[in-house]
């Protein structure tokens, strides 16, 4: 599909995203309530209706949690949905926001790859694994760039952009200014595994869980004092069910295997909760327990 007259100020027409999980629902919305056209993909129906569902109420709630005023009739007619990646064959962009694990972003790159045109551009929204390493699964390495967005996306200003080695100018222009068309501004950083924020982020969460799992404090003692002592609005361990125990644990795991550092090794406590199903806000239990009325003080 040839994208030219997009009132964004982006040549990227229609955006296919992958994954309808938190990451990919957040970017789905984000895009569609900035205008562009997307196809969200995932693995059943079931899913992508429940993603539907969820970006409704986000839209519906958007103004109540301090963002703008959003239709969300208006957001969802922009948004189309396809199980497996072939529904994405004719899209101009795709976003990939799929699970930390290698093997599973492996697949889906080989299936994307076989499907979209030789001119779509491939965006990684990773935490941690490095855009060089994607491309190299790819025919079209010049046109895979990474783009690590933050949660939840459509509040967040910024995210980090990464070009893997082989990824062309164009490609990283396009990128940029598609950012810019969903309000998010662009800071560079070189493809190194977990960028600049997971290379900290990920290192403090899992120090965070260590003095949880070690009994030098609670969860609700590890926050507070992120909070009150240095202003923090979330502590690491609210921060970690925010974006997902499990996707902590895997990121860590990448970390640890990328880098043969020991600094990275990864809480017991971490694949305990993940074991579980404890995975923070979406499975309802992480380091605190969630309802519609709002967070139990109780930690895992």
């Amino acid at each position: 599909m040839t994208s030219n007259d997009n009132p964004n100020g982006a040549d990227m027409t229609v955006i296919g995203v992958v994954g309808a999980g938190v990451m990919g629902v957040g970017v789905a919305q984000n895009l569609a309530q900035t205008g562009h056209d997307v196809v969200l993909v995932d693995t059943s129906e079931e899913i992508l209706a429940a993603a539907l569902a969820t970006i409704s109420r986000n839209c519906r709630l958007s103004r109540l949690m301090g963002g703008p005023a959003l239709d969300a009739d208006e957001v969802l007619s922009r948004i189309s949905t396809g199980v497996g990646v072939d529904a994405l064959a004719k899209v101009d962009v795709v976003i990939e926001n799929v699970t930390e694990n290698w093997a599973v972003k492996r697949e889906v790159y080989e299936g994307l790859d076989a499907v979209c045109g030789p001119d779509t551009v491939f965006i990684v929204n990773t935490s941690a694994i490095p855009i060089t390493k994607v491309a190299a699964v790819t025919s079209r390495p010049a046109q895979v760039v990474g783009v690590h967005f933050m949660n939840p996306v459509p509040a967040k200003p910024a995210c980090e952009l990464i070009p893997g080695f082989h990824t062309s100018a164009e490609t990283v222009e396009r990128t940029r200014a598609l950012l810019s068309a969903m309000g998010k501004k662009a800071i560079d950083v070189k493809d190194a595994c977990g960028f600049v924020s997971n290379r900290v982020l990920m290192l403090t969460v899992n120090e965070a869980a260590y003095l949880v799992h070690e009994g030098v404090a609670s969860a609700e003692s590890v926050d507070e004092v992120f909070r009150s002592c240095f202003g923090h609005p979330m502590g690491p361990l609210e921060t970690a069910d925010l974006i997902g125990v499990d996707t902590i644990l895997y990121s860590v795991e990448v970390l640890y295997e990328h880098y043969a550092d020991s600094k990275y090794r990864p809480c017991p406590l971490l694949k305990q909760m993940t074991d579980a199903g404890l995975h923070g806000r979406k499975s309802g239990r992480g380091f605190y327990e969630y309802s519609a009325t709002g967070r139990a003080s109780v930690a895992a």
